[in-house]
């Protein structure tokens, strides 16, 4: 079937598209989950509407710049988000091999059709900003990346942030989260392995790799498809994981935890490294604990999808008095509530979404939860703390503040998976592609 240039590689049209990816932007701007705001699209606009707003979300901190340009006055919320979708969407590539989604005169014609809809006593004005931008497109860019908003497309107060705690490596840091992320799977440990699943992807028509050690179970696709299309999915055979969040379960059940050990998954939504806990030693007693009532519903959906069960419940892990039943844990996984800083590339909103003030919130939640949760572990049990975050201030910081407090815990270094594992595409001492940015301890009490 032919494609016309309104409709292109995304299926439908692209005026709807733009203004319905603009409507992202200004939610996000004004403060809501992008998640939350993909749900309302209609489903047959969904897709296409989220590869925009994702590549406007990446770019946005440009856009803004080129936009007080080209209009010092800022127009209209509908009508600013629609033209700074517009520009993060014309902006230069940095990557010569990428090709273009559209064609530049195709995006300004169609967005000039969506200023119609939105707004139309400003459609001219969208029209005359962006081919103003396309004209003198070089100097307007040029001049956007004099500042660092502009530069690398984070808040300043994150860039700096990055700049202290990793000195030599926050540009590369900044750069990979810029770029999207790659498609991981996990394999179900008891129903086959890594090398046979790449196997049976490729009979489907689909290219993939085994990522290898220390994430045995995973495979990283080429390119990323919908979860349909992976043999066995509904059955359970395999899961959508990134490879640093596959770290969590191994590290947790170690070389094999006792027969029906009493194992906490203490912040467990969505469920995956629930899951991931179960499919290495199916016989753990596993409570699956989260303050969000509406996610566990998630954990329950994933458990019910691979024939798994956990005790569910809906409680605030600090709490311990409302949920515990007195008996201690053999092994607990705290991964905490976080700026979610290490998962930028997958959640493009977090980093316009953040205030400088959340980072030190953040970290008192998370100590609150380290001295909750350490009484509860047997005597010799294991602790994972885990963020997907970069921030010290949430990782070895915190890791330090929380042996000074408890000096009787050890901590154990495992090569490759604790300490701060940074989403650098040059590190060869991690798999390519790179890895999510998380942190993870590993504790044990004597």
């Amino acid at each position: 079937m032919s494609q016309s240039p309104q409709t292109g590689s995304l299926g439908a049209p692209l005026h709807r598209l733009l203004s319905q990816a603009a409507d992202a932007v200004q939610g996000v701007r004004e403060g809501k989950s992008l998640t939350e705001l993909l749900a309302r699209v209609p489903a047959d606009l969904r897709p296409g509407t989220q590869a925009l707003s994702f590549a406007a979300l990446r770019r946005l901190g440009g856009a803004e710049a080129a936009r007080q340009q080209l209009a010092p006055k800022t127009p209209p919320p509908r009508v600013d988000a629609l033209l700074l979708t517009a520009l993060a969407l014309l902006w230069p590539d940095d990557d010569p091999a990428n090709t273009p989604m559209y064609a530049d005169h195709t995006l300004v014609d169609q967005a000039v059709n969506a200023a119609k809809q939105r707004a139309p006593a400003s459609a001219a004005f969208v029209n005359a900003v962006l081919r103003r931008f396309l004209r003198e497109r070089p100097a307007i860019v040029a001049a956007a990346e004099r500042s660092p908003q502009g530069a690398f497309n984070h808040p300043a107060w994150w860039i700096e942030k990055l700049r202290q705690d990793w000195p030599t490596q926050w540009q590369a840091i900044l750069a990979a989260n810029n770029r999207p992320p790659p498609m991981t799977l996990r394999v179900h440990a008891q129903r086959g392995n890594a090398a046979g699943y790449v196997e049976r992807l490729s009979g489907a028509g689909l290219s993939a790799r085994v990522l290898g050690a220390p994430t045995p179970q995973a495979v990283v696709l080429d390119k990323p498809v919908p979860v349909s299309l992976l043999p066995g999915f509904a059955e359970g055979l395999v899961s959508v994981q990134d490879a640093a969040a596959q770290l969590a379960a191994p590290l947790v059940i170690g070389a094999g935890l006792r027969p029906g050990a009493r194992v906490l998954d203490a912040c467990a939504a969505p469920g995956g490294k629930t899951a991931h806990l179960l499919e290495l030693q199916p016989d753990l007693q596993l409570t699956a604990l989260d303050a969000d009532a509406t996610r566990l519903t998630r954990v329950q959906d994933t458990l019910n999808r691979l024939g798994q069960q956990a005790t569910l419940k809906a409680a605030d892990a600090r709490q311990t008095a409302a949920w515990w039943d007195g008996q201690p844990f053999d092994a607990i996984l705290l991964d905490a509530p976080c700026s979610a800083s290490g998962i930028v590339r997958r959640h493009p909103d977090v980093r316009w979404l953040r205030r400088p003030d959340d980072i030190a919130a953040l970290a008192g939640i998370q100590a609150e939860l380290l001295d909750a949760l350490w009484p509860l572990l047997a005597p010799g049990g294991r602790l994972v703390y885990a963020t997907c975050s970069v921030f010290r201030a949430e990782g070895q910081a915190q890791l330090d503040a929380f042996l000074q407090r408890e000096p009787d815990a050890k901590t154990h270094a495992v090569p490759g998976i604790t300490g701060h594992l940074l989403p650098l595409a040059d590190n060869a001492s991690q798999p390519q592609p790179p890895l999510d940015g998380f942190f993870y301890a590993l504790i044990t009490k004597p």
